[in-house]
């Protein structure tokens, strides 16, 4: 399997003729289209969807198919395909997951929105939240950044499910010195093989 870095939290994942990218946002580079069978989305803030860019990619390929928490979906319309915490359905080919529910807050109870993270074949992109799912992650997308997180709250979420590997996302608010800084405390800390992929950057990944 293959994953390649996007901007901020945008991923894409392959494996032979399956493919799937995950939280296209307003930062995504339109070339992270290119080729994918489906979209997931974790929930509606900008810098994890782009109506826009999302509704020029459906409209040069009909068959792209888009998955989203049901009220992101609605939001969408023209056949988003809507989803609830617990559900287990394929995707671009792949065998996906949707765990979590809710975003997480920064301070009373804001915000208070949907969010559902993704595990597919052992990958596991939480979106905007620290849920920790009851069953193996291989490779943990971290989030590295926002006003939600904290560096305590990113180190034990990787102390708590011990995946193999652990790749920064979420960084579009992060300097150049405090990615390096983020980079450290996990190298450091957190016990797991730990990755920062450049933009455009692709890895293999041990599933």
């Amino acid at each position: 399997m293959l994953l390649t870095k996007y901007s901020h939290a945008c991923v894409r994942i392959e494996d032979g003729e399956k493919s799937l990218l995950i939280d296209p946002g307003c930062w995504t580079e339109p070339e992270a289209f290119a080729g994918v069978r489906a979209v997931l989305i974790t929930h509606g803030h900008h810098d994890h969807v782009d109506h826009e860019l999302l509704a020029a990619a459906r409209k040069a390929d009909p068959a792209l198919e888009v998955f989203a928490p049901e009220d992101v979906a609605a939001e969408l319309g023209g056949g988003a395909n809507p989803l609830t915490a617990g559900e287990r359905f394929e995707a671009g080919g792949f065998a996906v997951h949707a765990v979590g529910g809710r975003h997480a807050q920064v301070i009373d109870n804001h915000p208070d929105c949907s969010n559902l993270g993704y595990l597919v074949d052992g990958l596991y992109h939480p979106g905007d939240s620290l849920d920790e799912p009851d069953e193996p992650v291989c490779t943990l997308l971290l989030p590295s950044s926002g006003p939600w997180l904290t560096m305590r709250g990113a180190l034990e979420l990787v102390r708590a499910l011990r995946p193999a590997r652990t790749v920064p996302i979420h960084d579009a608010f992060l300097s150049e010195r405090g990615a390096a800084n983020f980079d450290g405390w996990l190298d450091g800390e957190a016990g797991t093989r730990y990755t920062r992929l450049a933009l455009g950057e692709s890895a293999p990944l041990d599933t």
